[in-house]
């Protein structure tokens, strides 16, 4: 039978989702995990693939077992599992639900601190500058600007493998959180390779003077390179949300 599971982890101790042959991943971490609790090979397949030092408060995957009901081992599974790791639920689906190619919202959040703590180090990014010094009313021409847009060749990585360069926009909007830092917030049915990242560190450099609204909007009208372009460090970002059409048959809290 083919089921879902809805976990959280922290990234920093993994080389990203995906299992890589010479260092260590989130999916590995929990493939080893069950195929040891439920003594049968598992493999699982991801949402979607998040970089290195990228967290989840919410991501899901499938997978096949015999186990009648895997739900009554999530204990012994958060037991096993590394500590920056946590299943939160597991749900039967339909044989062909899909984890990646069913999932039609995807939401996330990138975190930014102003403030130098120690306790925030592995998930925000602490820019060293003052709230001040950002003009927030860029910020949001900013996000307002990638509202208008449905293709994002200047906010993809350039050894991408993707066959569309394609993604609907449901939310772009930043967040003040008090005078200490910001959140970013995005939605879409899908995100390109690094996109979310390299949106932040332009969104900065525009807020920062440091590159032109009109840059970027001339790069998405003609679909070309931002020059002095940035990727946000990845810790400070968060996959939050995904969502599935009714048809998937998840029961979610």
């Amino acid at each position: 039978m083919r089921f879902f599971a809805r976990i959280q982890y922290l990234g920093k101790s993994y080389a990203g989702w995906q299992r890589q042959p010479n260092a260590n991943s989130v999916q590995a971490e929990i493939e080893k995990c069950l195929s040891t609790i439920f003594r049968e090979e598992i493999a699982i397949m991801g949402c979607g693939r998040t970089d290195a030092g990228v967290h989840a408060k919410k991501f899901y995957f499938h997978f096949e077992t015999t186990q009648t009901d895997p739900t009554a081992h999530i204990a012994r599974l958060n037991g096993f599992l590394p500590r920056d790791i946590v299943i939160e639920g597991i749900y039967q689906v339909p044989d062909e639900a899909h984890a990646r190619f069913d999932a039609n919202h995807r939401a996330y959040e990138y975190y930014i601190n102003f403030v130098k703590t120690p306790f925030e180090i592995d998930t925000s990014w602490q820019v060293p500058l003052k709230g001040a010094n950002i003009d927030f009313a860029k910020l949001t021409a900013c996000a307002d600007l990638i509202k208008q847009y449905g293709t994002f060749f200047p906010f993809c990585k350039s050894n991408h493998d993707a066959h569309t360069l394609d993604c609907t926009i449901y939310e772009s909007r930043w967040e003040r959180v008090g005078d200490s830092g910001l959140v970013y917030h995005i939605a879409a049915n899908r995100f390109l390779r690094g996109m979310v990242r390299l949106i932040v560190g332009c969104s900065i450099r525009v807020a920062t003077n440091k590159i032109n609204l009109s840059e970027v909007q001339d790069a998405l009208e003609h679909q070309t390179r931002i020059a002095n372009a940035y990727s946000a460090p990845a810790q400070g970002l968060f996959l939050s949300e995904v969502q599935y059409p009714l048809s998937v048959g998840l029961s979610l809290t």
